[in-house]
């Protein structure tokens, strides 16, 4: 008796990317791509749609970024396996797609040698990172980003890629207050006073991904 093939979720906003994914996957019957999102914030709608074992996700996307996706596919697809994929193998990005829930970080320039065996391992309950790549130390973060929840981390990071309040609470499925409450608690807690200052302190910390 066969087991059932590994259901697989690409997100990367370039087609031709997706499409080399897709065939570097189903060169192998281990494996089943069960749809393709252009956008971090199409990747969680069709990761909770499709229920995929693995979602494959490009780390720098428009609208969610990877480390955006990754919280909302976690909380609303728990079971779901989530390998980031990079250019970036600096540290701040690998802690902050590991913190963020994935169980795996690849770097493209190894794409064509690890994908299939990153696939494999985080399926089967594993963590990966690409060879070279450091394991983030825990406490590694500054006293004031380590306060910071994941929820707070997450409309810090949107601030900062400019989206309006109104936009992020569509997006994270909060009440435009709720969104003002977690801006203003954030300004508190870092002591900044506007939102260029809460841009420059998301792009000084590493916490978004700069779009490839």
């Amino acid at each position: 008796m066969t087991s059932r093939p590994i259901k697989v979720l690409l997100v990367d906003d370039h087609h031709l990317v997706r499409a080399g994914l897709r065939k570097l996957l189903e060169d192998d019957d281990t494996f089943l791509v069960v749809g393709e999102a252009g956008s971090g914030l199409e990747g969680v709608t069709l990761a909770e749609e499709l229920q995929p074992d693995v979602v494959v996700m490009d780390m720098a996307m428009p609208k969610l970024d990877g480390v955006q996706a990754i919280l909302e596919i976690k909380r609303r697809v728990p079971q779901a396996k989530v390998l980031v994929l990079s250019m970036y193998g600096e540290s701040s990005y690998v802690r902050n797609a590991l913190e963020a829930g994935a169980n795996g970080y690849l770097l493209k320039n190894a794409l064509n040698m690890d994908l299939v065996a990153a696939v494999k391992a985080v399926a089967g309950g594993k963590k990966y990172l690409s060879k070279g790549l450091p394991a983030p130390a825990p406490g590694e973060h500054p006293d004031e980003t380590e306060q910071l929840t994941p929820r707070e981390r997450q409309v810090l990071q949107l601030i900062a890629q400019a989206y309006s309040n109104k936009e992020i609470a569509h997006m994270l499925q909060l009440s435009v207050n709720t969104v003002n409450v977690h801006r203003t608690n954030l300004m508190a807690r870092l002591k900044l006073h506007s939102t260029a200052e809460l841009v420059l302190y998301a792009v000084r910390k590493g916490l978004i991904a700069v779009p490839q």
